[in-house]
Order: structure tokens, then C-alpha cells, then sequence
């Protein structure tokens, strides 16, 4: 499989880890539970940790387009994290698929991804502000 998955400040944030090349069986073990943790807590951000990530197979593009129609609204934040100058484009093309707060880092900056994405979540809940 070319993803594993794990949730991280109980189940709020959702971790992908992709490697190689996305099938359409993997998007059948990813969506249910991007659907299930959204069900549960409304909106989750998303961790999209890319490491020898070489893109999608044809029907696994199709299935994250309409992944990204069905959850347009249902991701606060998407840290996409990658280790090629074409991971940072990928951040860049998928701003406007989304309502979610986009950032690309890199794989050097794992922890500052996951340091934004928890930020996140202290906000909504009372914890520190946002610098505005």
C-alpha cells in the first residue's frame, strides 16, 4: 500500500503518509476514514506527508477529484509536505479545490507542519491567537 494513515489530537488531525504511486484501492482505505473522522469532529486538518511520492495512477486522480468536490468545505488545514520542487506545485494546485488553509513544507520542516496544524485546533478551542 502507498499510504499509511494515523490520527494524531484525537483523531483531528489525520496524517497520510504516501509513497510511490496513489491507487484507487488506496483511496478506498483513505476516504471511509477521512468520512468517519469528519463525522465525528465536523472539520479535521489534514498532515499529506509525500516521501518517494511519484503521483497517482489514472483511476485513483479520478478518485481524488471527487474527494476533494465531496470534502471542499470539510478541511480547516492541508499541510502538504514533500521532498520535490513539484510537491510544491502540487500545494499550490489544489488552493482552489479546496476551503482549506493550504501550506507546502518541506520535508525538513515535518515538525513545523505538524506544529501549524495543531495550532489550529488550540484556536478553536481557546488556546493561543492567531498573529494578525
Amino acid at each position: 500500500m502507498a499510504l499509511q494513515l494515523n490520527e494524531e489530537n484525537d483523531g483531528r488531525i489525520f496524517l497520510v503518509q504516501a509513497s510511490g504511486k496513489l491507487t484507487m484501492e488506496d483511496y478506498e482505505h483513505f476516504v471511509p476514514e477521512v468520512d468517519r473522522l469528519i463525522a465525528r469532529h465536523g472539520q479535521l486538518s489534514i498532515l499529506f506527508n509525500m516521501h518517494d511520492f511519484h503521483g497517482w495512477k489514472a483511476g485513483a486522480m479520478w478518485a481524488d477529484t471527487k474527494f476533494a468536490y465531496k470534502h471542499f468545505s470539510d478541511i480547516a488545514r492541508l499541510a502538504v509536505v514533500g521532498e520535490k520542487a513539484w510537491h510544491h506545485g502540487m500545494a499550490i494546485f489544489c488552493k482552489p479545490f479546496t476551503k482549506a488553509d493550504v501550506r507546502y513544507f518541506d520535508q525538513s520542516d515535518l515538525d513545523k507542519a505538524r506544529a501549524w496544524l495543531r495550532e489550529e485546533h488550540l484556536i478553536e478551542s481557546g488556546g493561543p491567537k492567531r498573529e494578525g
